[in-house]
C-alpha cells in the first residue's frame, strides 16, 4: 500500500472518530430503527412520507458509518517527534506573510480529514498546504492556487 492511501491523524482525532463510530453503531442505529418503526406504524407505506424520510436518513447514516470505518482502517497516528524541527511538516503551525499584500497568516498543516479552513487548519493536499510542506523559516514560496499565483515568505514554524 502506498503512502497516499494512508490517512494521517493525530491521536486525539483518532480517538474522536473511534468514539463517533461506536456511538453511531450503538445508540445511533437504535434511534434510526425506532424512527422507522414509528413511521411504519402509521399505516400504508406507499404514501408514508415519514417512513420514506426515515429510510433515507438511515441510508445516509449507514454511509457515514462506512466512511468512518474506511478512514479508521487506513489511519496512521502521527508522531511529530520523528519530523525535523526546522522545516514544516504535517501538524506544523506555519506563520507566513503574503508578499503582495503584506498580510500575515498562521496555518496548521493537517490531513484532508482534519482540514477546517475557518479554524486555520489547511490540508497538506491543498495548493497552499502542499506548497508549504518541507519549507524552512525565511523560504519564499510560490503557490499556484485557483486565485492565481500566491507568494509567501515563511516567518515561523512551530
Amino acid at each position: 500500500m502506498s503512502d497516499t492511501n494512508f490517512v494521517y491523524l493525530t491521536k486525539e482525532r483518532l480517538v474522536e472518530l473511534e468514539k463517533e463510530l461506536q456511538e453511531m453503531k450503538g445508540s445511533g442505529r437504535k434511534s434510526i430503527a425506532a424512527k422507522i418503526a414509528e413511521a411504519r406504524a402509521h399505516g400504508d407505506l406507499s404514501e408514508n412520507a415519514e417512513y420514506d424520510a426515515a429510510k433515507e436518513e438511515q441510508g445516509l447514516f449507514e454511509l457515514r458509518i462506512s466512511k468512518l470505518e474506511a478512514v479508521l482502517a487506513r489511519a496512521r497516528v502521527i508522531d511529530v517527534s520523528q519530523f525535523p524541527q526546522d522545516e514544516s511538516h504535517i501538524l506544523s503551525v506555519v506563520s507566513v506573510k503574503n508578499i503582495k499584500n503584506q498580510k500575515t497568516f498562521e496555518y496548521v498543516l493537517v490531513s484532508p480529514e482534519e482540514a477546517d479552513f475557518q479554524a486555520g487548519k489547511i490540508s497538506i493536499t491543498s495548493p497552499v498546504g502542499h506548497g508549504l510542506l518541507g519549507k524552512k523559516i525565511g523560504d519564499k514560496v510560490n503557490v499556484k492556487a485557483p486565485a492565481g499565483i500566491l507568494e509567501f515568505e515563511i516567518l515561523s514554524i512551530k
